[in-house]
């Protein structure tokens, strides 16, 4: 599809390109299971460095194709970075946005490395959640009540998911607790830095400054890069590692998240939260039928409750707006 008609995509449309970027997303982890020598600070190194370039050559192309439709204004003096890959240099919230971005980058692969697919998938899912609360102590925005209880179910679903294979940990010593705590803390980064991420831009726009999610997951890359240089060395990546990283740092970054931000001029705050959720299905789904890592009776559990109370959370925050605004960026950051 050209870059010109992804700005005027019918609803549903956006609607099965959503579901498309939703299952790019979710390669990652079975992806990674296929990985030969890379460690875990190479991996984490090429796919932002993939990521990074993929970028570099779709962004003048996708931006030409914004200010030709009308969706890019072009300002009186703007530089050639900002013309081209959308670098607003001058703007705090984009700096802080791009750090948020390198730290989900960085913190989602390595956590992959020391836990399963599905742990890591369930605790990124109660992202949305943890934008609610850092918007409430952030920007005093006010949770409804239906919130609240999402975000105790939630809770209560991770802590008996994650509860019960502590238990099964230490019971057995054939399993590495340590490995799940570590895994466990490094994913819980991901939904902590996306909800700074959003709301720092939410904020920003309220203020006038609008931020551009995808320039903003450039320099995410670029800065995720560059810190996982020095402890990606010496590289260990066969011919084959290579070219699963390159596809991680393209088809299972880069297009999906430009995808998903165009999804997001066509598609409700709700919707997009709703088919995002996709993600953790399909991520876990091929997990298990691609590397074999099949999820236990506690995860399902555990993780269908921390599901079910985002969904319930946002169908009746759906029926309850009388008009739903649309939005320009994402409340569900991909990884």
């Amino acid at each position: 599809m050209p870059f010109r008609a992804l700005n005027r995509l019918t609803h549903t449309q956006a609607v099965f390109l959503m579901v498309a970027a939703t299952l790019m997303w979710s390669i990652a982890g079975v992806v990674s299971r296929q990985l030969e020598s890379a460690a875990r600070f190479e991996v984490t190194f090429w796919r932002s460095a993939f990521t990074a370039l993929s970028l570099l050559v779709i962004l003048p192309w996708w931006r030409a194709a914004d200010r030709a439709s009308g969706q890019i204004v072009e300002a009186p003096g703007q530089g050639m970075l900002e013309r081209h890959w959308g670098v607003l240099a001058r703007s705090k919230a984009f700096w802080i946005s791009g750090v948020c971005w390198s730290v989900m980058f960085t913190a989602f692969m390595l956590a992959l490395t020391f836990t399963t697919v599905a742990n890591v998938l369930i605790i990124m899912a109660v992202g949305p959640l943890f934008t609610a609360l850092v918007a409430r102590v952030a920007i005093g925005q006010r949770l409804a009540l239906r919130t609240w209880l999402a975000i105790v179910a939630a809770g209560a679903g991770i802590v008996y998911m994650y509860g019960s294979q502590f238990l099964q940990a230490f019971a057995d010593p054939s399993m590495q607790a340590g490995g799940l705590v570590v895994g466990s803390l490094v994913a819980l980064c991901v939904p902590v830095a996306a909800a700074i991420n959003w709301t720092v831009v939410q904020r920003g726009q309220t203020h006038g400054e609008k931020v551009d999610l995808v320039p903003s997951v450039l320099l995410g890359g670029l800065l995720s890069a560059v810190t996982t240089l020095p402890l990606a060395l010496p590289f260990e990546a066969t011919g084959a590692d290579m070219a699963w990283l390159a596809l991680l740092g393209l088809v299972q970054l880069a297009i999906p998240c430009a995808l998903a931000v165009v999804c997001a001029r066509s598609l409700s705050a709700p919707e997009v939260s709703l088919l995002a959720l996709l993600e953790v299905i399909f991520g876990i789904l091929l997990a298990w039928l691609g590397a074999g890592e099949a999820p236990g009776r506690e995860v399902l559990t555990g993780g269908s409750l921390v599901i079910g109370a985002l969904v319930l959370n946002e169908l009746l925050g759906w029926r309850s707006r009388t008009v739903t605004p649309r939005i320009q960026t994402i409340d569900k950051q991909p990884q």
